[in-house]
């Protein structure tokens, strides 16, 4: 079911649903702009970690938001590769 998963055509939809949030990066710094290059560079790698069970997620960044009705909330931010390895 993994390789199903991991197939081209999700990895091209999650990219693209990756970079259209534009969304603030985790504890790796890294930014939607740079996602592509870096799945190009260690797709193989990360897809045969992920297959064998051996990727390991980092760890998830915390912010406080403010509420609406006053006071804040915690806000959990994924790295950027984890976040497109969830949407995959």
């Amino acid at each position: 079911m993994l390789e199903e998963i991991l197939d081209i055509r999700n990895v091209t939809k999650a990219l693209k649903q990756v970079t259209a949030n534009k969304g603030a990066g985790g504890i790796d710094g890294m930014q939607t702009d740079e996602l592509r290059d870096y799945l190009h560079a260690h797709w193989q790698t990360l897809r045969t970690s992920i297959l064998e069970g051996n990727y390991k997620a980092q760890a998830v960044r915390k912010v406080e938001i403010p509420k609406p009705q006053g006071g804040t909330r915690m806000l959990g931010i994924p790295t950027l590769l984890s976040y497109y390895l969830f949407t995959v």
